[in-house]
């Protein structure tokens, strides 16, 4: 698939590695669609020529119109980037008690119901496009699906998922001929982070084997770029992570 003549729906495009994506994919000529719930995500789609669709992830009537938004605007869909997520702590028996079942429930609601939410219907679009390539699906893991920290149960656990339903996706999806994989980042220099203090930042970069540093958004969007365009990736989840491993 060649991005200059794709056009993508990209969900959390508002801020972080999804506004990344976004602009690199717009950049390099494909059509985007931005979906997001923050009011942010107009100015953001603005800024780099893009359209805008305001979007709970969690809720399939608002996915189901900022769909057929998105394929109004662009006369359909090639690509769906899921970048909307929340990282909620929370341990699983803290000092006020047991987690609460709310708590966990809206990271899995959002993290891992709302990316399937937003590409089977997505997909379902895809598939009208009649072409040896229909569609590609990129959804954002993270390295906690591996090695998750204390007080990581519900991010971890969704984000487990997220790796886990690629290989069955693409088994499903073969028939339609669209590809799907998952990226899943260490940590990156998103503006959750980059609001922490210096001395915070810096000794999470210090736990990084090499490069020293958070991930630039930059670097994620240029791998879901490389996913789009080398038709062999499918099924897979992919670390981008400087080889760190938490602890």
């Amino acid at each position: 698939m060649d991005l200059s003549n794709a056009r993508a729906v990209i969900t959390g495009g508002a801020s972080g590695l999804g506004a990344a994506t976004a602009e690199h994919f717009r950049q390099r000529g494909a059509q985007v669609t931005v979906l997001d719930r923050d009011d942010a995500g107009q100015a953001a789609a603005d800024a780099i020529g893009a359209h805008f669709a305001r979007t709970d992830v969690t809720d399939e009537a608002s996915v189901a119109a900022a769909i057929a938004l998105a394929v109004e605007r662009m006369g359909g869909i090639d690509i769906c980037v899921n970048c909307a997520g929340v990282a909620t702590a929370g341990k699983t028996l803290g000092r006020e008690g047991p987690l609460a079942l709310d708590s966990f429930r809206r990271v899995i609601e959002i993290n891992l119901i709302g990316s399937f939410n937003v590409l089977r219907l997505a997909a379902a679009e895809m598939a009208r496009n009649g072409r040896e390539e229909n569609g590609v699906i990129v959804n954002t893991a993270s390295i906690a699906a591996f090695d998750g920290q204390a007080g990581q149960a519900a991010y971890a656990a969704s984000k487990a998922a997220i790796a886990g339903m690629s290989l069955p996706i693409a088994r499903d999806l073969a028939r339609n001929n669209i590809r799907i994989c998952a990226i899943a980042p260490g940590i990156f220099g998103t503006p959750m982070l980059r609001g922490l203090p210096q001395e915070v930042q810096d000794s999470l970069a210090a736990e990084v084997t090499n490069p020293k540093r958070l991930g630039d958004p930059q670097e994620y969007a240029r791998l879901a770029a490389f996913i789009v365009e080398n038709a062999y990736m499918n099924g897979e989840t992919i670390r981008i992570d400087g080889a760190l491993r938490m602890r």
